[in-house]
């Protein structure tokens, strides 16, 4: 590196211990603090991170690769593990241990271990103060301590972390043995990140395009989608074409299709949005899908029941205003496509995701393209079906 500010500012950052540093970069301006974390260490970022004040912590969580990449399971998120003594050790030898330990915020439980590693019980702070000095770590332990599988699914930890509301926890591997530990920050942080790119994953935006992407590379990710979206835009303008002769007698009808699209589109994103949730929190593990289907089958129902009624009024007004022939029977048709185009929309709402990731894809990747292209074939076409079988 150059012998620029920055350069010396990133040396000197590099060179401290974690709450130091954080205090050196504290009084930095945010682009400054920005750029130096993101050219350390993702571990060590995050630690001096940590101790940041709230608005100069966010730099490292927009930029960081920890947090933009995170992809599987707790072990990408595993800390190196601190506050690690042997069963043997005393109580006076463990408060000694702490009181030179460089990094005495960090420490919340005294993991103990036997001479292979292996994880036997925690101390917590309070049992290790009220204890007598000459006591054992393995005489005051909690035995058989929960901890994480390095190979646990990060949705899996989240739902544990809300159950436990720990402020860290062991990480272990092969016969128990103690590789590291997760911060429960780091676990919440991980599942804001993925909830937060839902919504721009749902219409083909990918999760790693930030504002400060250039063009070109914005271009790559979000054009192939658009092509997708084309083509399926083509099968539901086929489906219409299908019944042009239709909408060319009952003009009326042409007018309720976008109305129609509207609501059973966003009837299937509620239920699309929800099933994202489930699946990214880790609530459908415990969870039916065939009771989520029923509750999306009968929400659906219902609101598309009031809502097409609605509907079927402004079409019974429309087509006496307009002239249209058979005004009760045309408000009938929009009353009972709306229904089943909001029943169907639930459920294809609950189908898309599911279907993606049983196929090994991201369930929330473009999801919204083919939930908008069943829901317009299904919704549009049960519309102009029903007109040509009960008015032609």
């Amino acid at each position: 590196m150059d012998s620029s500010p920055h350069s010396k500012l990133f040396t000197k950052v590099a060179s401290l211990e974690p709450i130091s540093a954080a205090a050196l970069l504290g009084g930095q301006p945010q682009h400054t603090i920005h750029q130096v974390l993101t050219e350390l260490p993702s571990e060590k970022a995050l630690l001096i991170a940590s101790h940041l004040p709230g608005t100069a912590s966010q730099s490292i969580a927009e930029t960081s690769e920890l947090v933009s990449g995170i992809k599987g399971t707790v072990e990408t998120l595993m800390s190196a593990p601190i506050g690690v003594l042997p069963q043997t050790t005393t109580v006076a030898g463990a408060l000694d241990y702490i009181v030179h330990l460089q990094e005495v915020s960090s420490i919340t439980y005294i993991y103990v271990v036997d001479d292979s590693s292996h994880l036997m019980g925690v101390v917590a702070m309070r049992d290790l103060l009220l204890a007598s000095p000459a006591q054992t770590l393995g005489e005051i332990m909690t035995e058989n301590p929960f901890a994480f599988s390095a190979d646990t699914d990060m949705s899996q930890a989240v739902n544990e972390a809300l159950k436990r509301h720990y402020r860290l926890y062991p990480v272990v591997g092969d016969n128990n043995r103690l590789i590291g530990l997760v911060f429960s920050w780091k676990l919440f942080e991980y599942i804001a990140t993925e909830i937060s790119a839902q919504s721009g994953s749902m219409v083909g935006l990918d999760k790693e395009e930030r504002v400060t992407t250039n063009i070109l590379e914005a271009f790559r990710m979000r054009h192939p989608w658009l092509q997708v979206n084309l083509i399926t835009a083509f099968a539901a303008a086929f489906v219409v074409g299908m019944f042009e002769d239709t909408i060319a007698r009952i003009v009326a009808l042409a007018v309720f299709l976008p109305v129609l699209a509207g609501q059973s589109g966003n009837t299937g994103c509620q239920a699309l949005a929800i099933t994202l949730r489930g699946i990214t929190l880790g609530e459908l593990g415990g969870y039916p899908v065939s009771k989520l289907l029923r509750k999306e089958i009968v929400l659906g129902a219902m609101n598309g029941l009031f809502v097409g009624v609605v509907a079927a009024i402004a079409m019974w007004l429309y087509a006496g205003v307009s002239g249209a022939e058979q005004p009760m029977m045309l408000a009938l048709v929009i009353l009972i496509a709306m229904i089943g185009a909001c029943t169907g929309s639930g459920i294809f709402g609950v189908l898309v995701p599911l279907t993606l990731r049983r196929f090994g894809a991201d369930p929330a990747m473009a999801s919204s393209i083919f939930l908008t292209t069943f829901t317009d074939i299904l919704g549009m076409g049960l519309m102009l079906f029903l007109a040509t079988a009960l008015l032609l």
